[in-house]
């Protein structure tokens, strides 16, 4: 998942500051080359069929967000996030976008609305239970996780998944087990 990042919580409006990649770590793809390039790296998230229709937004230096182009079916992508060491744009539908918003704000998302969201290009995220974490735990490493969705908003569907600080992604799993914002992780490979 990519800590539905700062980068989520920035592209949902919030203001908070984006946390620089880890020591050593290479930028992958604060996509320079304009809006063209966001949307490309924004629509490599999900399907074509899902991209091709989505909203596309970015987020200004002044922390706003800002609708590169307009969708049709109710998803919105995001381009890669520069702050993490990884690719990790990703796409959501209105439902996840909601429960984003909760995130943003901390307070319990909403109710019975399970949400889906696509990072085909793979996330990585400071903490696999924490969901404030800016950075790994010093000595911890990222958590690096391939082409995968994920199913937000279903208390339910997380029982039986693993979770813990330092999941096998290479299996279904649950992010931030514990709090209101667990969700599970699902590999695509």
């Amino acid at each position: 998942m990519s800590r539905i990042t700062t980068f989520i919580l920035l592209g949902a409006g919030a203001a908070l500051t984006l946390a620089g990649p880890a020591a050593g770590q290479a930028h992958h793809g604060s996509p320079s080359g304009g809006d063209a390039a966001l949307i490309q790296s924004a629509m490599s998230a999900a399907p074509a069929a899902v991209s091709q229709g989505a909203t596309v937004v970015a987020m200004g230096a002044d922390g706003q967000m800002r609708t590169v182009r307009p969708g049709t079916n109710g998803f919105t992508c995001m381009a890669d996030n520069p702050a993490t060491p990884g690719p990790d744009p990703m796409c959501m539908d209105a439902n996840a976008m909601a429960w984003v918003m909760a995130w943003v704000a901390r307070t319990p998302p909403p109710a019975d609305r399970v949400g889906l969201m696509y990072m085909l290009a793979g996330g990585t995220d400071a903490s696999n239970v924490d969901p404030y974490s800016e950075r790994p735990t010093a000595g911890a490493p990222w958590v690096q996780t391939g082409p995968h969705v994920m199913v937000v908003g279903s208390q339910s569907l997380l029982a039986n998944h693993p979770s813990g600080p330092t999941p096998d992604t290479s299996q279904p799993y649950v992010m931030w087990a514990g709090t209101p914002y667990a969700h599970l992780m699902i590999p695509v490979r």
